[in-house]
Protein backbone atom coordinates (compact mmCIF):
# COMPACT_ATOMS: atom_id res chain seq x y z
CA UNK A 1 0.00 0.00 0.00
CA UNK A 2 1.17 3.61 -0.89
CA UNK A 3 1.53 5.49 2.53
CA UNK A 4 1.40 8.89 0.70
CA UNK A 5 -1.97 8.26 -0.88
CA UNK A 6 -3.40 9.05 2.61
CA UNK A 7 -2.10 12.48 3.03
CA UNK A 8 -1.32 15.34 1.34
CA UNK A 9 1.55 16.21 -1.72
CA UNK A 10 3.06 18.61 0.14
CA UNK A 11 3.53 16.53 3.41
CA UNK A 12 5.67 13.74 1.99
CA UNK A 13 8.76 15.42 3.14
CA UNK A 14 7.79 14.96 6.53
CA UNK A 15 6.39 11.91 5.73
CA UNK A 16 9.70 10.67 4.51
CA UNK A 17 11.58 12.17 7.35
CA UNK A 18 9.26 10.25 10.14
CA UNK A 19 9.96 6.97 7.72
CA UNK A 20 13.63 7.55 8.10
CA UNK A 21 13.20 7.62 11.95
CA UNK A 22 11.29 4.67 12.26
CA UNK A 23 14.12 2.81 9.56
CA UNK A 24 17.21 4.08 11.91
CA UNK A 25 15.36 3.20 15.50
CA UNK A 26 14.59 -0.32 14.23
CA UNK A 27 18.30 -0.72 12.61
CA UNK A 28 20.79 1.09 15.19
CA UNK A 29 17.91 0.75 18.36
CA UNK A 30 18.58 4.47 19.14
CA UNK A 31 15.57 7.01 20.24
CA UNK A 32 14.81 9.67 18.22
CA UNK A 33 13.38 13.10 19.08
CA UNK A 34 11.96 15.66 16.49
CA UNK A 35 11.61 19.77 16.62
CA UNK A 36 8.01 21.06 17.46
CA UNK A 37 5.05 19.22 15.78
CA UNK A 38 1.89 20.81 15.09
CA UNK A 39 -1.44 18.96 15.99
CA UNK A 40 -1.31 17.84 12.10
CA UNK A 41 2.20 16.45 12.03
CA UNK A 42 1.58 14.88 15.58
CA UNK A 43 -1.47 12.88 14.17
CA UNK A 44 0.85 11.76 10.88
CA UNK A 45 3.19 10.54 12.92
CA UNK A 46 0.95 8.49 15.19
CA UNK A 47 -0.77 7.04 11.79
CA UNK A 48 2.55 6.39 10.38
CA UNK A 49 4.03 4.16 13.51
CA UNK A 50 0.57 3.14 14.45
CA UNK A 51 -0.17 1.02 18.17
CA UNK A 52 0.34 -2.03 17.46
CA UNK A 53 4.36 -1.75 16.36
CA UNK A 54 8.00 -2.51 17.97
CA UNK A 55 8.37 1.17 19.06
CA UNK A 56 7.14 3.54 21.78
CA UNK A 57 6.34 7.05 20.69
CA UNK A 58 5.30 9.63 22.98
CA UNK A 59 4.97 13.73 22.89
CA UNK A 60 5.91 15.94 25.11
CA UNK A 61 5.58 20.11 24.24
CA UNK A 62 7.33 21.35 27.68
CA UNK A 63 3.68 22.65 29.01
CA UNK A 64 0.90 20.74 30.24
CA UNK A 65 -1.95 20.86 27.69
CA UNK A 66 0.71 22.20 25.13
CA UNK A 67 -0.35 22.29 21.52
CA UNK A 68 2.72 22.22 19.88
CA UNK A 69 5.11 19.18 20.62
CA UNK A 70 8.08 17.17 19.92
CA UNK A 71 7.96 13.33 19.48
CA UNK A 72 10.11 10.57 21.09
CA UNK A 73 10.39 7.17 19.07
CA UNK A 74 12.23 4.48 20.42
CA UNK A 75 12.25 0.74 20.90
CA UNK A 76 9.26 -0.66 22.26
CA UNK A 77 11.58 -1.18 25.49
CA UNK A 78 12.68 1.94 26.30
CA UNK A 79 12.34 4.10 29.34
CA UNK A 80 10.47 7.46 28.61
CA UNK A 81 11.48 9.90 30.91
CA UNK A 82 9.60 13.69 30.16
CA UNK A 83 12.08 15.73 31.86
CA UNK A 84 14.99 14.41 29.10
CA UNK A 85 13.18 16.09 26.44
CA UNK A 86 15.68 18.51 24.34
CA UNK A 87 13.11 21.26 25.89
CA UNK A 88 13.40 24.16 27.70
CA UNK A 89 10.65 26.61 28.87
CA UNK A 90 12.01 30.43 28.97
CA UNK A 91 10.33 33.20 30.80
CA UNK A 92 10.55 37.45 31.04
CA UNK A 93 8.51 39.71 32.50
CA UNK A 94 7.38 43.06 31.09
CA UNK A 95 5.34 46.20 32.15
CA UNK A 96 2.21 45.88 31.63
CA UNK A 97 1.18 49.65 32.53
CA UNK A 98 3.21 50.86 29.54
CA UNK A 99 3.37 47.93 26.58
CA UNK A 100 0.79 45.22 25.29
CA UNK A 101 2.02 42.25 24.29
CA UNK A 102 0.46 40.04 22.54
CA UNK A 103 1.15 35.91 21.14
CA UNK A 104 2.18 37.29 17.45
CA UNK A 105 4.78 39.60 19.04
CA UNK A 106 6.40 37.62 20.95
CA UNK A 107 6.06 34.74 17.42
CA UNK A 108 7.81 37.69 15.22
CA UNK A 109 10.36 38.61 17.55
CA UNK A 110 11.78 35.05 17.95
CA UNK A 111 11.67 34.60 14.85
CA UNK A 112 13.16 37.95 13.33
CA UNK A 113 16.43 35.92 15.24
CA UNK A 114 16.89 34.08 12.06
CA UNK A 115 15.31 31.12 13.85
CA UNK A 116 12.83 28.32 12.35
CA UNK A 117 9.52 27.95 13.84
CA UNK A 118 9.97 24.31 14.56
CA UNK A 119 12.27 25.35 16.96
CA UNK A 120 10.10 26.89 19.06
CA UNK A 121 7.05 25.42 20.76
CA UNK A 122 3.81 27.00 22.81
CA UNK A 123 3.75 30.43 24.20
CA UNK A 124 1.86 31.54 26.87
CA UNK A 125 1.19 35.41 28.13
CA UNK A 126 -0.39 36.26 31.65
CA UNK A 127 -1.41 39.85 30.82
CA UNK A 128 -1.93 40.94 34.49
CA UNK A 129 1.21 39.66 35.59
CA UNK A 130 3.18 40.77 32.46
CA UNK A 131 5.04 37.30 32.17
CA UNK A 132 5.89 35.75 28.74
CA UNK A 133 6.63 31.92 28.75
CA UNK A 134 7.88 30.11 25.46
CA UNK A 135 9.06 26.71 24.68
CA UNK A 136 12.03 26.03 22.73
CA UNK A 137 14.05 23.11 21.49
CA UNK A 138 17.16 22.79 24.41
CA UNK A 139 19.88 23.61 21.15
CA UNK A 140 18.50 27.50 20.36
CA UNK A 141 17.87 28.36 24.59
CA UNK A 142 21.26 29.78 25.57
CA UNK A 143 20.97 32.05 21.83
CA UNK A 144 17.60 33.27 22.64
CA UNK A 145 18.42 34.40 26.09
CA UNK A 146 21.50 36.37 24.41
CA UNK A 147 19.87 37.89 21.73
CA UNK A 148 15.72 38.26 22.50
CA UNK A 149 16.34 41.52 24.79
CA UNK A 150 13.29 43.21 24.13
CA UNK A 151 9.67 43.43 22.35
CA UNK A 152 7.52 46.02 21.28
CA UNK A 153 10.37 48.59 22.90
CA UNK A 154 10.03 46.68 26.24
CA UNK A 155 13.13 45.62 27.53
CA UNK A 156 13.35 41.60 28.75
CA UNK A 157 15.67 38.83 30.01
CA UNK A 158 14.12 35.73 29.79
CA UNK A 159 15.37 32.32 31.70
CA UNK A 160 14.96 29.17 32.20
CA UNK A 161 11.90 28.50 34.63
CA UNK A 162 11.75 25.85 36.68
CA UNK A 163 9.02 22.91 36.40
CA UNK A 164 7.35 24.73 39.40
CA UNK A 165 7.33 28.23 38.03
CA UNK A 166 5.48 27.28 34.50
CA UNK A 167 2.20 29.21 33.50
CA UNK A 168 -0.85 26.95 32.74
CA UNK A 169 -2.10 26.48 29.42
CA UNK A 170 -5.75 27.48 29.79
CA UNK A 171 -7.23 26.82 26.57
CA UNK A 172 -10.19 25.84 26.64
CA UNK A 173 -11.99 23.92 23.14
CA UNK A 174 -15.70 23.42 22.61
CA UNK A 175 -15.99 20.02 21.36
CA UNK A 176 -18.98 19.62 18.64
CA UNK A 177 -20.50 17.32 15.86
CA UNK A 178 -22.05 18.37 12.54
CA UNK A 179 -22.85 17.26 9.06
CA UNK A 180 -21.48 19.33 6.40
CA UNK A 181 -21.68 18.54 2.40
CA UNK A 182 -17.80 18.47 1.84
CA UNK A 183 -14.02 19.16 4.12
CA UNK A 184 -13.43 22.30 1.40
CA UNK A 185 -12.16 24.38 3.44
CA UNK A 186 -14.90 27.52 2.56
CA UNK A 187 -17.63 24.72 3.91
CA UNK A 188 -15.78 24.48 7.40
CA UNK A 189 -15.16 28.06 7.63
CA UNK A 190 -18.54 28.88 6.61
CA UNK A 191 -19.95 26.04 9.57
CA UNK A 192 -17.63 26.55 12.33
CA UNK A 193 -17.77 30.36 12.03
CA UNK A 194 -21.52 30.89 11.17
CA UNK A 195 -20.79 32.81 7.69
CA UNK A 196 -22.60 32.34 4.67
CA UNK A 197 -20.43 30.58 1.89
CA UNK A 198 -19.50 33.51 0.06
CA UNK A 199 -18.26 35.45 2.98
CA UNK A 200 -16.39 32.50 3.86
CA UNK A 201 -14.72 33.03 0.34
CA UNK A 202 -14.19 36.12 0.66
CA UNK A 203 -11.81 35.63 4.00
CA UNK A 204 -10.12 32.82 2.20
CA UNK A 205 -9.46 34.95 -0.68
CA UNK A 206 -8.00 38.17 1.55
CA UNK A 207 -5.60 35.82 3.25
CA UNK A 208 -7.74 35.92 6.27
CA UNK A 209 -7.59 32.04 7.39
CA UNK A 210 -4.61 30.11 8.16
CA UNK A 211 -4.50 26.10 7.86
CA UNK A 212 -1.93 24.80 10.69
CA UNK A 213 -0.55 28.62 11.02
CA UNK A 214 -0.41 29.07 6.97
CA UNK A 215 -2.38 31.51 4.70
CA UNK A 216 -4.07 29.28 2.87
CA UNK A 217 -5.96 31.29 -0.46
CA UNK A 218 -7.77 28.31 -2.03
CA UNK A 219 -11.29 27.94 -0.66
CA UNK A 220 -11.71 24.27 -2.41
CA UNK A 221 -8.68 23.38 -0.07
CA UNK A 222 -9.31 19.95 1.56
CA UNK A 223 -9.03 20.22 5.62
CA UNK A 224 -7.94 16.64 6.82
CA UNK A 225 -8.53 15.33 9.96
CA UNK A 226 -5.93 17.34 13.13
CA UNK A 227 -5.76 20.50 10.68
CA UNK A 228 -6.20 23.76 13.06
CA UNK A 229 -8.07 26.55 11.20
CA UNK A 230 -7.61 30.57 12.17
CA UNK A 231 -10.08 32.77 11.45
CA UNK A 232 -8.80 36.45 11.87
CA UNK A 233 -10.81 38.02 14.48
CA UNK A 234 -12.41 34.91 15.51
CA UNK A 235 -10.07 32.48 16.93
CA UNK A 236 -9.13 28.92 15.73
CA UNK A 237 -10.36 25.60 15.39
CA UNK A 238 -9.69 22.32 14.37
CA UNK A 239 -11.17 19.54 12.74
CA UNK A 240 -11.22 16.64 15.17
CA UNK A 241 -12.42 13.50 13.23
CA UNK A 242 -14.79 12.39 10.28
CA UNK A 243 -17.37 10.08 11.64
CA UNK A 244 -18.79 8.42 8.96
CA UNK A 245 -20.68 9.29 5.98
CA UNK A 246 -24.87 9.79 5.77
CA UNK A 247 -26.60 8.19 2.79
CA UNK A 248 -26.89 11.38 0.97
CA UNK A 249 -22.68 11.61 0.77
CA UNK A 250 -22.30 14.31 3.49
CA UNK A 251 -19.64 13.79 6.07
CA UNK A 252 -20.53 13.17 9.76
CA UNK A 253 -17.33 15.17 11.97
CA UNK A 254 -16.42 16.19 15.23
CA UNK A 255 -14.65 19.48 15.30
CA UNK A 256 -13.51 21.89 17.99
CA UNK A 257 -14.10 25.83 18.83
CA UNK A 258 -11.40 27.69 20.97
CA UNK A 259 -13.24 29.41 23.83
CA UNK A 260 -12.42 33.05 24.26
Amino acid sequence: MDIYQHFRKDEQGFIDQVLNWREQVDRQYVPKYSDFLDPREQLIFRTIIGQDTPFKLTFNGGFEGAERKQAFLAPYYEAVDQAVFPIRVLSASYPVKFVNIAHRDVLGAVLSLGLHRKKLGDIVIDAERGLIQMAVSTDIADFVTMQLTSIKKATLQFQIVSEKKKLAIENEWNVQEATVSSLRLDVLIKHFYRYSRKDASALIDKGYIKVNFKVVEDPAFLVEPGDVLSCRGKGRSRLDEIIGETKKEKKRIQYALLKD
